[in-house]
């Protein structure tokens, strides 16, 4: 290889706009190449936009409101770049209410009210009795 620096892994042609493939890779001194077909990792296949907002994910362990933070966007924000990150990665989230327990029913109910306070449908006050009343 004539440079030590490697370049990003595109994901589609630039002309065609199609989804491309590795077909070959080799050490880096060249002295073994493989030849094939090989699949890209899903991973390498998020525009820079989503891939920087995975690392932040990561980085904050997975914390919604340290990544609301490290971003200085807002909560329902990092919800719907979480959503779309998922659906790039043709992922779905895991659901809590697939439990069949009073729990998982609580923890949904819960979410409906943390989302209506933030959409300023209820107060911090009402939200705070609610989940009261759910046992938090």
């Amino acid at each position: 290889m004539a440079s030590d620096k490697l370049r990003g892994l595109p994901s589609v042609d630039p002309i065609s706009l199609e989804p491309l493939h590795i077909t070959e890779l080799s050490n880096k001194s060249g002295t073994i190449s493989i030849r094939g077909a090989f699949e890209l990792p899903r991973y390498a296949r998020l525009d820079d936009d989503m891939a920087y907002f995975l690392e932040i994910f990561l980085r904050c362990r997975g914390i919604l409101s340290s990544v609301e933070k490290e971003l200085g966007i807002s909560y329902p924000t990092v919800r719907t770049r979480l959503d779309q990150l998922l659906a790039a990665l043709d992922l779905s989230p895991i659901r809590e209410a697939g439990r069949n327990s009073a729990n998982g029913k609580a923890s949904e109910e819960r979410e409906r009210l943390i989302t209506r306070l933030e959409a300023g449908e209820i107060s911090a006050e009402e939200a705070k009795t609610k989940l009261r009343e759910l046992g938090n």
